[in-house]
């Protein structure tokens, strides 16, 4: 396995620095560099200042529930790839089956764990 077999890496990692940098760097030169006025910089609603706190505080709930979802999203991701390979394991005599099945398992059994403390009960 030769130097080229890291080529496409590097170019992604090249790419991805490259990008990183170009978005940090107009960023600066194109932002704020100070307020000229506060006023308009500001929140507001139909131009009238705002009175008391600007950023209003969520319930944990609202997190707890972004949470899960994005858990379960990515467990879902995680089954996308068995999806593609499962012929081949198949084809090459490999039992993939079970542990798919071991993966819902658990799924399936966190999700109802969650329904039993009431963690999708959002007027609780």
């Amino acid at each position: 396995m030769g130097s080229s077999a890291y080529l496409p890496f590097l170019i992604q990692a090249v790419l991805a620095a490259g990008i990183t940098g170009g978005v940090i760097g107009a960023s600066h030169l194109l932002g704020q560099r100070f307020k000229k006025n506060k006023i308009k910089d500001s929140a507001y609603e139909c131009g009238i200042a705002a009175e008391g706190l600007v950023h209003t505080r969520f319930s944990v709930k609202f997190y707890l529930t972004a949470l899960l979802f994005m858990l379960f999203d990515l467990e879902v991701v995680i089954l996308i790839p068995w999806t593609f390979i499962y012929r081949e394991f198949l084809a090459n005599q490999i039992a993939i089956l079970g542990p798919i099945m071991f993966f819902l398992f658990v799924l399936v059994l966190g999700l109802f764990y969650e329904i039993k403390k009431g963690a999708l009960q959002w007027e609780k």
